[in-house]
């Protein structure tokens, strides 16, 4: 079985923050790693290359594939913020109204910038997000 190409690291997450080329990257970075922190519990950790996680869980698939991921996440690539904050599945389907302006990959919201996103709104979801995770993963 392939090993996990993502895992955390030991870099540095406020100097990953730093050399981001926007200053408008910088303050969504640290305004989101500020919320992630609070509404977590946990500290920022890098995960992988460009990932800042918090807290981390076990999973399995019925595949057999197996790893570990942040319970919450977000990555300021360069078109937009990648929030890992959502299960993909239908039972957060109505967290996601009110939640902005912002698209969707599988489990992935993309926002152009921070201030797109209801803050009251993406908390809720991340607080569904770290309860489902939690009742059918590992946390560790």
């Amino acid at each position: 079985m392939a090993a996990n190409k993502t895992d955390y690291t030991d870099e540095n997450v406020t100097a990953f923050i730093e050399g981001l080329d926007k200053e408008q990257k910088r303050k969504d970075s640290y305004y989101l790693l500020e919320l992630m922190k609070r509404i977590s519990g946990e500290e920022p950790r890098m995960f992988g290359p460009t990932i800042i996680g918090f807290g981390e869980y076990r999973y399995k698939y019925d595949s057999g594939h197996e790893g570990t991921a942040p319970l919450l996440g977000f990555s300021p690539r360069k078109t937009a913020i990648s929030l890992y904050v959502h299960t993909g599945g239908e039972s957060q389907a109505h967290l996601l109204e009110g939640l902005g302006k912002f698209t969707m990959g599988k489990a992935c919201i993309y926002a152009k910038k921070a201030a797109d996103i209801r803050e009251e709104a993406l908390v809720k979801l991340m607080r569904a997000t770290i309860d489902e995770v939690s009742k059918k993963h590992t946390r560790l």
